[in-house]
């Protein structure tokens, strides 16, 4: 028998559903009368299988507590059972735990189950005897179905939120709420049915859970949200079941339905006179209770459209501007009107009425402001001829003061590079010297004009001029280095094409003829501003020293009429095939240009600098005049050795040590004929170098004309086998020396400067260094 509380669960609305299955179920068994006796216990099988084991699939309800004993679901059967000598195993999802098996084949429930946790469970049984353990049938599978109960209530999702335009048609779809419930979905339990707890005067709800419209009325600016309670509830149609609600927001989105009105009927503004086309002076507000992104105002500027401009703002409203400078003493006051009007999408009730300021009267006084003064063009341009000018004035500037006052205008040209210069009075233009369009085409600079009184205003104008063109420059000869003779080249042949530049603009066709007549070379005009050179007679040789040089008249097309006449030097060359120049025989030039003269005049000023440097300083060594110093003077000997080794060639000695040298011997050597090879070299030994030092040391300390000596050089020999002797300084003097130098005036007059130099001077009794 059932118990009481399973049946009370099977007769609750919602479970006939659980109840039918099982009933189909048993339907297709062979005990139909005991299954129909114990509901709870819906073993039936739904096949036979063409072995020996006659079901498949088991049913136990969920939620349904553990009983003592526990709750028989179904039974094992099979042809090879028996009681006494075997019995069933169970294996597979919570076999010997959730579900066992007892020595009759019964399918026992011990525990709680929970469909929505998990809706089946798959087993296997098998056979094994008990003498021996062995299986005595192979192992069918079966499944064990949990039956659903609504033990679950709906579920919404959290921050439930749709939105809709204003305006929009009755039935527009605003959003989808979509509720779940946990129970079987196949079933009524785990179906949902909608219903809306309020807002039904604007919005109803679907069993899919579509909220529609119900009018087409909605406006944002009369209430821009509404917040909709929503209840989901299982078994539709059956007045128990579980159920859940909540609060669904919808916003309703604007759109552009309400017109732009002026916030006020009259504007007034001052603007100076001085501000510049495009200055901003005033807002008109306006009114749109839309939200800034759907309002789209536009406005119209009426009778002054042409000197004042509105646009809109970044917050729709209008802004007006200047569109051309204001003059105060022209017109100082200024009134019109201006209309705002806007297209929507759809007409706001609210549009409606003679209260909607759609225009408003604009009122505007210009404010006077000292200005400067005002040129009558901002950009003057001129042109003139180049050259020497029979009138000097180009032109003039005008300026005025523009405010009441009309002071006086003085004109100037602040650059003083300028080749133009004003009359400060009239402001006539006038050139200070003669242009010159080689050298610049054109020029420009400012003219200031500033008012007659102190600290007055400046204004400045552009004053552009231009230097036109006069056929003031010769033609010049072009191409001449590509003009030369072939040794092998015959009669009538061109030997070069010539061709002619000129400084000056559109100086027209050049005219090429000999200004001198040649009897090698002829010239012939090609018409295009070019000119042929062509050979009379061949046989020409760069053996042969003659110079070739053509005298070339050529004339411009231009007025007056320019000439000149060109020089083209014509070398002889040896060439290879095609006239391709080997070698060339070059001329000396009869002339000397400019240049090459420039270079000679500066090295010959060159050198007359360092000559009288020279003697400026020979002088100069001559006449100065030194006062000993009245400290110690250190002397000391410096032996330089002069074969190139550096400071390793460099001896120092204490005068102190050296003048414990012998003085047994004569450094004078004997005096010699008139010839070179005569003079003889003394022995050099210590007494000689000794003695050597003292006299020049003696000679030193008695000097007052000469410098106090600091070091004292001493140059040796040139070699024991040299015939000059020592060339020391110290023998040097005329006083102080041993050597007779008056041979050298017999050796001719290319040693009588060095005779000079070093022979004895009878009227000098000075010693000399």
């Amino acid at each position: 028998m059932m118990k009481l509380s399973a049946w009370r669960q099977m007769t609750e609305p919602g479970c006939w559903a659980g109840i039918l299955v099982v009933l189909c179920t048993l339907s297709m068994g062979a005990d139909v009368q005991k299954a129909l006796k114990k509901p709870s216990m819906p073993s039936t099988v739904l096949q036979r299988h063409k072995r020996d084991w006659n079901w498949q699939k088991l049913y136990a309800f969920e939620e349904t507590p553990p009983k003592t004993p526990p709750e028989k679901i179904g039974k094992l059967d099979n042809t090879h059972f028996s009681q006494k000598s075997s019995r069933y195993i169970l294996k597979g999802e919570g076999a010997n735990d959730i579900f066992t098996v007892n020595d009759n084949g019964d399918i026992l429930v011990n525990a709680m189950l929970d469909r929505e946790k998990k809706s089946e469970y798959r087993l296997s049984a098998s056979i094994i005897s008990i003498d021996n353990g062995k299986q005595k049938d192979k192992d069918d599978s079966f499944v064990i179905m949990v039956l659903d109960i609504n033990d679950n209530s709906p579920v919404f999702p959290p921050n439930l939120s749709g939105s809709i335009s204003e305006s929009s048609t009755a039935g527009s779809l605003v959003m989808t709420v979509n509720a779940t419930d946990a129970d079987d979905p196949t079933t009524q339990n785990g179906k949902i049915e909608y219903k809306l707890l309020n807002g039904t005067d604007f919005f109803n709800i679907s069993n899919k859970g579509e909220i529609h419209t119900t009018k087409s009325d909605l406006d944002r600016e009369k209430q821009s949200q509404y917040l909709i309670a929503i209840q989901a509830k299982d078994l539709p149609g059956i007045l128990s079941g579980n159920s859940a609600a909540t609060v669904v927001t919808i916003n309703i989105n604007d759109i552009n339905d309400n017109i732009a009105t002026f916030k006020k009927g009259k504007y007034q503004f001052d603007v100076k006179e001085d501000s510049k086309p495009g200055f901003e002076f005033g807002i008109l507000g306006v009114e749109d209770k839309d939200e800034i992104q759907n309002k789209d105002p536009s406005f119209t500027v009426f009778d002054y459209d042409k000197v004042f401009g509105i646009k809109q703002s970044n917050e729709k409203d209008g802004i007006l501007s200047l569109k051309v400078p204001l003059d105060y003493e022209t017109k100082n006051t200024y009134i019109f009107s201006v209309n705002v009007d806007e297209h929507t999408v759809s007409k706001s009730p609210d549009n409606q009425g003679p209260a909607l300021l759609k225009r408003a009267q604009v009122s505007i006084n210009v404010i006077d402001v000292d200005e400067p003064p005002v040129f009558s063009q901002t950009e003057y341009q001129f042109s003139i001829y180049e050259g020497p000018f029979k009138t000097p004035v180009i032109g003039a500037v005008s300026a005025k003061d523009p405010d009441k006052t009309r002071h006086k205008i003085r004109y100037s040209i602040e650059d003083p590079n300028c080749p133009v210069v004003v009359d400060s009075v009239q402001g006539h233009l006038s050139l200070k010297r003669h242009l010159d369009r080689e050298q610049k085409s054109s020029y420009t600079f400012n003219v200031t004009a500033h008012e007659d009184i102190q600290n007055g205003l400046k204004s400045y104008a552009e004053v552009k001029l231009k230097v036109l063109d006069i056929n003031d420059n010769v033609p010049e000869l072009t191409n001449g280095s590509n003009v030369y003779v072939c040794e092998s080249d015959k009669r009538d042949t061109i030997i070069g094409t010539i061709g002619a530049y000129d400084k000056d603009e559109n100086s027209g066709r050049f005219r090429f003829t000999l200004a001198k007549k040649s009897a090698n070379f002829s010239l012939h005009d090609n018409q295009d501003n070019t000119a042929s050179i062509v050979l009379k007679q061949g046989g020409f040789s760069t053996e042969h020293t003659v110079e070739h040089v053509l005298e070339i008249e050529i004339t411009d097309g231009g007025t007056p009429e320019q000439k000149s006449i060109n020089l083209l030097q014509i070398k002889v060359c040896t060439c290879q095939s095609g006239r391709r120049i080997e070698y060339c025989m070059a001329y000396a030039r009869a002339g000397m240009s400019v240049s090459a003269l420039l270079a000679i005049l500066l090295c010959i000023v060159t050198i007359l600098v360092i000559v009288i440097l020279i003697v400026l300083r020979k002088r100069y060594q001559k006449d100065v005049l030194v006062t000993k110093s009245s400290g110690e003077i250190h002397e000391q000997l410096v032996r330089y050795d002069e074969e190139g080794g550096g400071e390793m060639d460099t001896n120092g000695y204490d005068v102190s040590i050296l003048t414990s040298a012998c003085h047994d011997s004569s450094f004078r050597p004997a005096a010699g004929s008139s010839l070179y090879a005569m003079v003889k070299k003394p022995p050099a030994c210590k007494g000689d170098m000794a003695m050597m030092i003292e006299v020049k040391k003696d000679e030193a300390d008695h000097d007052r004309d000469g410098i106090p000596y600091d070091t004292l050089h001493i140059y040796g020999y040139e070699g024991s086998e040299s015939l000059a002797g020592s060339l020391s300084s110290m023998d040097s003097s005329s006083s102080g020396s041993n050597l007779d130098y008056d041979f050298l005036n017999d050796w001719g007059p290319r040693f009588r400067t060095l005779a000079q130099l070093y022979g004895v001077d009878g009227s000098d009794t000075d010693s000399s260094y």
